[in-house]
């Protein structure tokens, strides 16, 4: 049997249910684990969080952690750390089985001496100048695109079907 390739998405204490839920969304089409840092500005059982990740969730591989100490006592990277601070672009990474897409606050990002202390994995999205960041989920979607490319999309349909017409 054929390996295939794990990706873990960390998403470290999310504060809006939605965002957390588009990105539940994104893992679960993609078959990549999700990780959720406490702690976390909404319940578990918020109704936007659930709506969000519309019916998606029974395909999720998902993990909970009381905070950054549990995280890291229980998974051994390689991490790569998300932030608009970071010197390096995310395109400039060859990303290893096993990879950890580390994601901080919305409204925070990663705490700053985190990313002091690991500084070699911290990659950052290019923006324009004066942009203070773009969307969590929208950045994680990014990111995992850009792994699962470098990757060749291992075990992801690669075509769609029309439902009232054939591709010629």
């Amino acid at each position: 049997m054929e390996h295939k390739p794990t990706l873990n998405i960390v998403l470290v204490e999310p504060r809006i249910p939605q965002n957390t839920g588009n990105v539940a969304r994104t893992c679960a089409c993609t078959a990549c684990r999700l990780h959720l840092v406490g702690p976390m500005g909404f319940a578990i059982d918020d109704k936007k969080l659930k709506h969000a990740g519309l019916d998606y969730w029974p395909m999720l591989d998902i993990t909970y952690y009381q905070g950054l100490d549990d995280f890291f006592a229980r998974n051994e990277g390689p991490y790569y750390y998300f932030s608009t601070k970071a010197p390096r672009r995310y395109t400039d990474v060859a990303y290893p089985d096993g990879a950890y897409l580390v994601f901080g606050r919305e409204d925070a990002g990663l705490p700053e001496a985190l990313l002091a202390a690991n500084q070699d994995w911290c990659i950052r999205m290019p923006m324009r100048e004066g942009a203070r960041s773009l969307n969590l989920s929208n950045s994680v979607a990014v990111g995992v695109y850009e792994v699962l490319r470098q990757w060749d999309f291992p075990e992801l349909l690669d075509h769609g079907h029309l439902r009232d017409y054939e591709w010629k």
